[in-house]
């Protein structure tokens, strides 16, 4: 019997018991994981403030664990130490999906105005111009499963795909375009979608100058990190029009204070980042869990494992 502590709430525990019969599972509370009984070999950690703000370990630290598994792709969430002693494997690819279909939804409000497309009144029945999706060019920073997860379907609505990203390898799906650099990359595309993580070198790697090679009228959506933009300069890139719409599921601070600019801006899509929660990301963690738990008791390296100085 392998024993884990779970951050996520009772209800995914329960059904993660049904999913993994071989594994005992405790309920653990979020923040930092204190007092963990030695049985315990695996922590299922999930963000929380408290935890990512923690200078030092809790007294104890690491019990008996064995691995960390983490509920997120990135890293930012969670202090320093958690990785320096023990294997930590990301939940990288678990969201992908869900994440590459909010985007291409946002993509389509934008083109088909939704939902100001939609009337309530007679004398609102007038025609206005929409946009058109096919034709359009789709820019991708960052080269990760959510940018692999949208590329084909952009490009089977007959999008042109340009892509951004650190390694110089080509890209594995034919069809995506590279290109030179950040600022080609916003002069370049329509809609623009931020999917890289956050570290020091992307940290509002999204300033004043970028924006302002951006393609007029440019959609940007950030379902990534809200750190990855200096979000002050963005508002001025919409209010000058340069930027035409941002949908933006992240920010930096989340929740944004009350009264923040992007609440009211009517150029803004802002969503409460919510674009991986769907069914199905849970039981993908759950099956990574599963496969991590397996390739540990078989002594095999961990799928998705932390490389902690390239930050995921």
């Amino acid at each position: 019997m392998k024993h884990i502590a779970s951050q996520l709430d009772a209800a995914f525990n329960q059904q993660l018991r049904q999913w993994l019969p071989g594994v005992e599972v405790l309920d653990l509370p979020r923040g930092v994981p204190v007092g963990l009984p030695p049985t315990i070999q695996v922590l299922l950690a999930a963000p929380h403030a408290d935890f990512r703000d923690a200078p030092q370990p809790p007294a104890g630290w690491p019990f008996g664990l064995q691995f960390v598994q983490l509920v997120t792709s990135g890293l930012d969430y969670f202090p320093p130490w958690l990785f320096e002693r023990l294997p930590v494997a990301s939940a990288r690819g678990s969201t992908a999906q869900s994440i590459a279909e909010f985007a291409l939804a946002a993509i389509f409000a934008a083109a088909k105005q939704l939902p100001q497309v939609w009337i309530e009144r007679a004398a609102d029945w007038q025609q206005r111009p929409l946009a058109a999706v096919a034709g359009s060019t789709l820019g991708l920073y960052g080269f990760g499963s959510i940018a692999r997860e949208l590329a084909p379907k952009a490009l089977a609505l007959g999008m042109q795909v340009l892509a951004l990203r650190r390694s110089a390898q080509p890209f594995e799906i034919p069809g995506v375009d590279a290109v030179a650099d950040l600022h080609q990359l916003f002069a370049r595309a329509d809609h623009l979608l931020l999917a890289a993580p956050l570290t020091e070198q992307t940290r509002q790697v999204i300033d004043a100058q970028v924006l302002a090679a951006a393609k007029p009228g440019l959609h940007l959506i950030n379902i990534a990190r809200g750190a990855l933009i200096d979000q002050p300069a963005l508002l001025q890139a919409l209010d000058s029009g340069r930027v035409g719409l941002a949908s933006l599921d992240v920010t930096d601070p989340e929740p944004l204070p009350e009264g923040h600019p992007f609440y009211r801006h009517p150029r803004i899509h802002l969503s409460p980042h919510t674009s991986a929660n769907s069914p199905g990301v849970y039981l993908n963690i759950a099956r990574l869990l599963e496969r991590n738990l397996q390739r540990w008791g078989d002594g095999l390296p961990l799928e998705n494992p932390v490389e902690i100085q390239r930050g995921y």
